[in-house]
């Protein structure tokens, strides 16, 4: 094979190498070198030596462009560009989108490749795993009752979203799963020459079968295809990692307590809205939700038969050599004989098991396997149930000594049937407050005279009305005919979660959430609805049997969130209510729309006050708080390392229960590939473990001064924010034409609409696509704007010089809020690059609208890189964080090329030429750039 001058596309490595780089980094190095010969090799095969050498010098100047500024390496750029056919165009896009995508597989190879040298060296356990969280709480307690507490009612769940700005197409992501397998045999492997030749030409067979495979989706995904992609998660980590989690809890648990080691409840569950949101999603409907429902059932149910088919080859035990228990010989009398194999009891139990699984898939799921499973095969009433029979197999196995057959692979299976069950994960459900009000209107219609309308009773009366509906047993209605097309639909879709609760039990759909709560009405009016279709069952001990969660979004509403559960929960019936729940209440707090409403660092302390709130609101009621933090990808988006973000929440507020959604691109890159998987898993548990067990107040006497200072801070962020965004003539155009925000709507990257309307105003946008276009033109304006001015005017107002920056300097020495809140700062404006951003501001055609805004922004991201450096006494951005300044470093000269190749794509598609060519050609630069970036939205 010629590879003639592939040496070209290795000099990136060289120029972004720290010059103080550690030699543990060389065999990243190494990696990305490797992979980016094999993938020049690919590209001068299928495109030929003038497209290699054209991708070579667009990747250079580019790189001569951020480095140095040159307006000349700027001149350069737009006239290569310029030249570019659209059809060429496609090519480079591409080369480039897997550059970028090769050394971000080397990047998460070699934080493996490191964290297994840790763990051979048998250094201290690191920060972020369970393994010193348990040490640290094992050693400063002498009291161990409280671990068992902590365990009996703990939940940490991550709940998987459908998300808008996913690019990445199943195929593209099993082309890198296996380079990245390939990639893990050379790093954890002694090869033989053979072994290595194979190796390296399955991995040149991957790349080039990466470049010859579409890497757009032709059609907009569905919701059916949404819940398949969604599935693929729990195959490629959930099912395996999690049982592994648990079994790594027990047996350090074990190891330090030995007989007094409390019994660890499955705490830890993944969640899911995709099939259930429909907030905006006309396509959710009650088929599509019941089809969510038995997918989930198929694949935990599937898994469960490979499972128990692999165990029953193995388990070869005779009751020659060992007696097995009565309740196993009770079993085996009522398991189907083998041939040659009756002296065999756990085989023939296993067979038995396959056989009631494969008739549970059948009743539940209409699903037919391979396994024999007959008519009179009864199937199993529940996973309680399936349970119980592997219960009654371990407990034999340790009575005839064969403890260790019973701690292998039948722990982990049976640890997995009690974490998925038969519905594999809870399905939420979500909808607007709106649209529950237009519903409740239509019914109250059929309930009173014509004279009277729901709509214009006052928050009073609707209330009222609604606890007098709730507190009393009634009929459903007969018929909805009468009511609108939409009040039949959301009927219709709680009908169905009625049966699913039927159908594959209580646990498979126990939450609905609020979008938008503004008061007590709110969550009154769902109450309502799930009374009409049995969910909650009045009388004199009501029971519900579903969370109603209300869903605090705005800045507003934020602010008032205490004030509403205060009333809330002094309703009696609703506290009544609540018993049926566990005295629990879960709140979810949006972090995506309350910074849309009032910018980063706003957003950010009005959910941490919102919280200080809650934490006082229900212990002054004594209900147990939940939280649910909606948190997107993005810091923009409540986004950033999630082991920190769950440290840094108020003292108490964690109490051992914590949900948050996992979204978009960020699922694949936590939870594609198992390793890492495992590692994003058991960092969620132990910041909840170390939250709640040594969730202690940092700040103390200080905490008083330190809220003043950020409350002036968040004051006068909002305010600035606020002016650019919602008050600035003209900046509806530069955000519209000085971003892609108008050409992702062909790239088919959701099933729900950008907008929850069709305006095109900034108020009506979601919050996802807002953030995602302002992070393809690297402004990522949501995650910084506002913190400049914020510090600039609290210094100013301090009535000694220099004593407002002190103040700071020692919050952020102190607090781990204000830590995070920088940390998460400072790597949205590591990922910031104002020169690329200029490009795009180059595309608004009003030049004084442009300069205007533009220069504003400019002026902002000086100010916050100012204030930050002196508040934390860094000198440069990710100071603190090397591996992931690293990262950035081996990523840019890939994702800087597709932002200029976009600039001019949009130039041309905007002036006219709107080719297929350039249009794909568009959509691919959208999908390589959030690609490289890995948390774009």
């Amino acid at each position: 094979m010629n590879t003639a001058g592939m040496n070209h596309l290795d000099k990136s490595i060289e120029q972004n190498e720290s010059p103080n780089g550690d030699d543990k980094d060389l065999p990243l190095r190494d990696d990305i070198r490797f992979l980016g010969r094999m993938l020049g090799d690919t590209l001068r095969e299928q495109e030929g030596d003038e497209a290699f050498e054209l991708v070579e010098n667009i990747r250079q100047t580019a790189i001569r462009f951020r480095r140095d500024q040159d307006p000349q390496a700027r001149q350069e750029l737009e006239v290569i560009l310029s030249r570019l056919s659209d059809k060429a165009s496609l090519p480079v896009v591409r080369a480039f989108s897997y550059f970028s995508l090769l050394s971000n597989i080397a990047e998460d190879v070699h934080h493996n490749r490191r964290r297994r040298i840790h763990l051979r060296q048998k250094s201290a356990p690191q920060p972020g795993g369970v393994t010193l969280a348990l040490r640290r709480v094992l050693k400063d307690k002498e009291d161990l009752s409280f671990l068992e507490d902590f365990f009996s009612k703990a939940l940490v769940s991550p709940v998987l979203t459908a998300h808008p700005t996913e690019v990445q197409r199943r195929s593209i992501l099993d082309c890198q799963l296996t380079i990245q397998r390939l990639l893990r045999e050379r790093a954890q492997m002694e090869m033989t020459p053979n072994e290595n030749r194979h190796n390296e030409e399955n991995l040149r067979a991957t790349i080039q079968l990466l470049w010859q495979t579409r890497m757009l989706r032709t059609t907009r995904l569905s919701v059916y295809d949404e819940i398949e992609n969604g599935l693929a998660y729990y195959s490629y980590t959930f099912l395996t990692e999690i049982p592994y989690i648990y079994a790594k809890i027990e047996d350090l648990l074990e190891l330090q307590l030995k007989d007094k080691a409390p019994p660890v409840a499955s705490f830890l569950r993944i969640g899911s809205w995709i099939g259930g949101d429909r907030d905006g999603n006309p396509f959710v409907t009650d088929e599509v939700m019941l089809r969510a429902m038995e997918r989930q059932s198929s694949v935990a149910l599937e898994f469960y038969l490979e499972e128990v088919r692999k165990l029953g080859l193995s388990m070869s035990i005779t009751d020659r050599i060992v007696t097995v228990s009565d309740d196993v010989k009770a079993l085996v009398a009522i398991s189907p004989d083998i041939v040659n194999r009756s002296d065999e009891p756990y085989r023939r139990i296993f067979v038995r098991i396959g056989q009631r699984l494969a008739a549970t898939n059948r009743r539940l799921n209409n699903q037919f396997t391979s396994v024999d499973a007959t008519d009179s095969i009864q199937p199993y009433n529940d996973s309680a149930e399936f349970l119980r029979d592997l219960d009654i197999i371990i407990t034999s196995l340790k009575q005839h000594k064969s403890q260790w057959i019973a701690r292998g692979s039948l722990r982990n299976f049976r640890r997995a049937v009690d974490v998925f069950g038969f519905h594999l994960a809870p399905l939420d459900m979500r909808q607007h407050s709106k649209v529950h009000e237009k519903v409740v209107a239509d019914l109250f219609r059929l309930h009173t005279p014509l004279d009277h309308d729901y709509l214009s009773l006052s928050d009073e009366a609707r209330t009222e009305w609604l606890l007098e509906q709730i507190s009393n047993p009634r009929a459903p209605f007969a018929s909805y005919e009468q009511c609108s097309e939409l009040a039949q639909s959301e009927l219709r879709i709680l009908q169905c979660a009625a049966n699913i609760q039927k159908r594959f039990g209580r646990a498979a759909m126990p939450n609905y959430i609020i979008s938008m709560t503004t008061n007590i009405v709110d969550v009154l009016e769902v109450a309502y609805l799930l009374q009409e279709v049995g969910l909650l069952q009045a009388g004199i001990n009501p029971v519900l049997h579903i969370n109603i969660i209300p869903l605090f979004e705005t800045i507003a509403d934020l602010r008032s969130c205490g004030d509403i559960m205060d009333q809330l929960f002094s309703l009696p019936y609703y506290r009544t209510l609540l018993v049926s729940r566990g005295n629990v209440q879960e709140v979810m707090l949006g972090y995506s729309d309350s910074n849309k409403d009032g910018g980063f660092l706003t957003s950010n302390w009005e959910i941490y006050k919102a919280e200080i709130d809650l934490t006082k609101i229900f212990a002054k009621h004594n209900v147990q708080l939940r939280l649910f933090h909606g948190r997107g990808g993005t810091v923009g988006r409540g986004g950033g390392p999630s082991y920190q973000s769950i440290l840094a929440q108020p003292p108490g507020s964690v109490n051992a229960q914590i949900r948050l959604t996992e979204q978009g691109e960020v699922i694949s890159s936590k939870y594609a590939e198992r390793e890492i998987g495992r590692r994003n898993l058991e960092t969620l548990a132990a910041a909840t473990i170390e939250a709640t067990l040594f969730g202690h107040d940092t700040i103390g006497e200080n905490a008083e001064r330190y809220y003043q200072a950020m409350e002036s801070l968040a004051s006068s962020s909002f305010a600035a924010y606020r002016n650019l965004v919602y008050e600035t003539p003209g900046f509806k155009e530069f955000f519209l034409e000085s971003t892609s925000i108008r050409e992702m709507v062909g790239l088919h990257i959701g099933s729900r609409p950008p907008s929850r309307t069709n305006s095109d105003a900034i108020e009506d946008l979601r919050a996802i696509p807002w953030v995602f276009s302002w992070s393809l033109s690297r402004i990522m304006l949501p995650g910084w704007y506002g913190f400049g001015h914020a510090v600039e005017a609290f210094i100013a107002n301090e009535q000694h010089p220099g004593e407002g920056l002190v103040l700071l300097q020692e919050m952020y020495r102190n607090w781990p809020f204000m830590q995070t809140l920088l940390s998460n700062m400072d790597m949205v404006l590591a990922k910031t690059d104002m020169g690329i951003a200029s490009r795009y501001a180059e595309l608004v055609r009003n030049v004084a609208v442009r300069e205007e805004i533009f220069t504003r922004i400019q002026e902002e991201w000086k100010r916050s890189k100012k204030w930050l450096f002196a508040v934390t006494g860094n000198t440069e951005l990710l100071q603190d964080n090397p591996t992931l300044a690293r990262s950035i470093r081996n990523r840019t000269p890939y994702i800087d090329p597709l932002n200029h190749l976009q600039v001019e794509l949009l130039h041309r598609y905007r002036s006219g030429e709107d080719s297929p060519e350039v249009k794909r050609a568009i959509h691919l630069t959208i999908n390589g750039v959030s690609a490289g970036l890995r948390n774009s939205g």
